[in-house]
């Protein structure tokens, strides 16, 4: 999208960097990567990047400010992961954009929950250093607080490092154990498995260690699907601090998507609110309201698959066409670009990450087979 840095980036690559790139990757990471990474970062505009932020937190203000949205998203919350002492807002926001033909973005996801804040920057990193980036006026942070301690300070508080835990299941064998890994490097902060987590009292102990904060990366579309039962109970009136409270991961999710009114919003309805189903069902996206890295979306649902949808957990959102606006050696490639916020005073867009496909789908999941797709670091230009 700056084509100066995009034609001079295309016309120096080679595979052996590429190679160079994975393999420094997994090398600063201390482990294999586990899904695709492309062969190239993204350039954009700073007028883009500047607006999809400004949207963000248009966005986030918008359901923030509405007692009717609060009131809906409460009822929300599943009775048994309904966690005691919520924040007044959510820790850490992700917002996801696509790219239309006329180059505005366009709201794919808002999720009040973490993503890879520890791996991306890391990954920006390997893409200057290996492909020698060296113009100074490219960036890939977007805040101007000097980032490690800000991440350090939302994770661990004003705790002892050792008695905050970023909790997961089974850490060591999930795809973002390298976002695990630095976040240990960078903030000191253990990955903990949530089945390792013992109740005593109203405190939570892994191992003697007392948990005083817990960085919460539980996804619990997972935890249910794997029928985990954990130690304690979420309902708890536990003596302990969340780093992201676990009912924002429900508040701020594509259950928040049919109450946006915004110009980067593509029209959404709950299943059971839909007043007809549409004629032309292809140029429609059906999407489950809590699940990640696009299990069970269908685009171009059929009247049957509306059917079979339990309409109190999906979505049906009018699909936007995002356009190729990345030049590859195989073609033009959309890109997704999430806007990464923490919210300590304010909230603050720290980061990008970008995720580039050429299939109906964009997630990395969707394009293995490909090259030239995959997760991607943004750089401002």
């Amino acid at each position: 999208m700056v084509p100066e840095q995009r034609n001079h980036f295309n016309r120096s690559f080679t595979p052996e960097k590429y190679a160079k790139f994975l393999s420094e990757l997994a090398l600063r990471c201390g482990t294999t990567i586990s899904f695709r990474n492309c062969e190239t970062p993204c350039f954009f505009p700073a007028a883009l990047i500047d607006k999809m932020v400004r949207y963000g937190k248009e966005l986030v203000d918008q359901l923030m400010s509405s007692p009717e949205y609060m009131t809906a998203s409460t009822a929300s919350i599943p009775a048994e992961y309904n966690v005691p002492n919520e924040t007044p807002h959510p820790l850490f926001i992700q917002v996801d954009f696509g790219i239309d033909q006329n180059l505005e973005p366009k709201l794919v996801e808002i999720q009040g929950f973490p993503s890879l804040y520890a791996y991306q920057p890391i990954v920006a990193e390997t893409y200057r250093d290996v492909y020698a980036l060296d113009d100074a006026s490219l960036r890939h942070f977007l805040t101007s607080t000097d980032y490690w301690p800000l991440l350090r300070k939302a994770i661990v508080g004003d705790c002892d490092p050792e008695n905050v835990i970023l909790m997961e299941i089974d850490p060591y064998h999930q795809k973002t154990l390298s976002d695990f890994l630095m976040t240990e490097k960078y903030c000191s902060v253990k990955p903990v498995s949530l089945t390792d987590i013992r109740k005593r009292g109203n405190r939570l102990f892994h191992g003697d260690v007392p948990i005083h904060r817990i960085y919460n990366r539980v996804i619990v579309d997972e935890l249910q699907r794997k029928h985990i039962q954990p130690a304690f109970d979420f309902r708890d009136e536990l003596d302990v601090e969340w780093a992201g409270h676990p009912n924002w991961y429900f508040r701020i999710s594509k259950f928040s998507l049919p109450f946006l009114r915004h110009p980067s919003v593509p029209k959404t309805w709950f299943l059971n609110e839909l007043p007809e189903i549409p004629h032309d069902l292809e140029n429609y996206v059906l999407k489950p309201l809590y699940s990640f890295a696009g299990l069970g979306v269908v685009i171009g649902p059929t009247p049957e698959q509306l059917a079979v949808a339990d309409p109190m957990l999906f979505i049906l959102q009018e699909k936007v066409d995002f356009a190729p606006v990345i030049a590859t050696p195989h073609g033009g490639t959309k890109a997704e670009v999430r806007i990464m916020y923490i919210w300590l005073e304010q909230p603050e867009a720290v980061m990008m990450i970008v995720r580039m496909g050429r299939g109906k789908m964009i997630g990395v999941d969707h394009n293995r087979d490909l090259e030239w797709v995959g997760a991607s670091a943004g750089f401002v230009a």
